[in-house]
């Protein structure tokens, strides 16, 4: 025998499961439509990737060999530049010692005599002059290396400069 508490319980139990499938299918339904939000928004993102790569790419491409080839240019100028400012301080290094190898040739030409050749051999001035010579000739190595440094630093910063001006 059912009776009508039976029955009502039974209803109330259909109808809680009929409202909870259709929760769960509201959930559903908000679910599908989230995904499709997120869908539609990666295949944007795909269009622009792709559009990228099918144009956008060749033209940063074309810069970008446009800018190493400036690059290469400009390197290949500032290494012609630093060669010759080394040959040209080598050429002014060699004057000046050729020119101290004179002086000094002088001032002992000045100071011989047929005696005196034999004194100036054992004399300690002739040392001291060599000495002085040296030291002088390791300056101007000294001084040269230092520019050279300078000039390879310069030549640095002036390609950095020109590759920021590029836009790189």
């Amino acid at each position: 025998v059912v009776t009508r508490d039976d029955v009502e319980e039974s209803l109330k139990a259909v109808f809680q499961f009929v409202k909870g499938k259709e929760q769960l299918l509201q959930d559903l339904f908000s679910q599908i439509k989230e995904t499709k939000k997120i869908i539609a928004e990666k295949e944007r993102e795909r269009d622009y990737w792709l559009e990228y790569k099918n144009f956008g790419s060749q033209i940063h491409a074309e810069k970008i060999s446009k800018v190493k080839s400036e690059l290469k240019r400009t390197e290949e100028y500032y290494r012609e530049a630093l060669k010759a400012v080394k040959e040209e301080k080598q050429k002014l290094f060699d004057r000046h010692m050729k020119l101290l190898s004179e002086e000094a040739l002088k001032n002992a030409v000045g100071y011989l005599d047929k005696h005196c050749r034999r004194e100036i051999e054992e004399n300690e001035w002739l040392k001291e002059e060599v000495k002085i010579y040296r030291k002088a000739h390791s300056d101007l190595e000294a001084s040269v290396q230092l520019l050279e440094k300078e000039n390879t630093s310069l030549v640095a910063k002036l390609i950095d400069i020109k590759l920021q001006h590029l836009g790189v």
